[in-house]
């Protein structure tokens, strides 16, 4: 099985991590708008106690494995479509 969608959504976690570590974030909109783990930290602890390059770990892991869960979706919807043929 090939994995496109894992590829491009860690792609996409890893730019997303990328802009807000450049400063083009001041307020952390993007990233707090983009980063599921950020959203569970927040309502757990207070978010400037959290290592933020964990943060970053976290936020790619989660995309990459949204795409590995789309992926696999994708292959096991094609594996039952060619049964029917």
């Amino acid at each position: 099985m090939r994995y496109p969608v894992t590829i491009v959504a860690s792609l996409i976690g890893f730019l997303l991590c990328l802009y807000n570590s450049t400063g083009y974030d001041p307020h952390n909109f993007v990233f707090f708008m983009f980063s599921v783990p950020a959203w569970f930290a927040d309502m757990i602890m207070d978010i400037h106690n959290v290592n933020v390059y964990f943060m970053y770990v976290l936020t790619i892991a989660s995309y990459a494995l949204l795409g590995y869960i789309c992926d696999w979706t994708i292959a096991r919807t094609k594996g039952k479509r060619r049964s029917y043929d």
